[in-house]
């Protein structure tokens, strides 16, 4: 089974890196929903709660604010100006 490969970084700390099932995050166009296989994309972050579902089915959150979101071959990265676990 695909899985992601995440990485979520605010600009002074790493804040999780996992792998997952499904990612949802907040962008300026709306939210965003990926899955392994997914098209590449870059997008800017809209400030929101990403939420990250993780291969043992838990739930990860995320406050994310501004910044980035890049999805290419099963990797995501949201750097973001800020972030912290919820």
């Amino acid at each position: 089974m695909a899985v992601l490969d995440v990485n979520v970084v605010a600009a002074d700390q790493e804040v999780w890196v996992g792998e997952a099932k499904r990612v949802v995050a907040r962008t300026l166009e709306g939210e965003i929903g990926i899955l392994p296989g997914h098209e590449p994309v870059l997008g800017v972050v809209a400030d929101g709660e990403a939420r990250i579902l993780t291969t043992s089915d838990q739930t990860i959150r995320v406050q994310a604010d501004g910044g980035f979101l890049s999805v290419e071959n099963n990797r995501v990265i949201i750097a973001a100006d800020q972030a912290e676990l919820l």
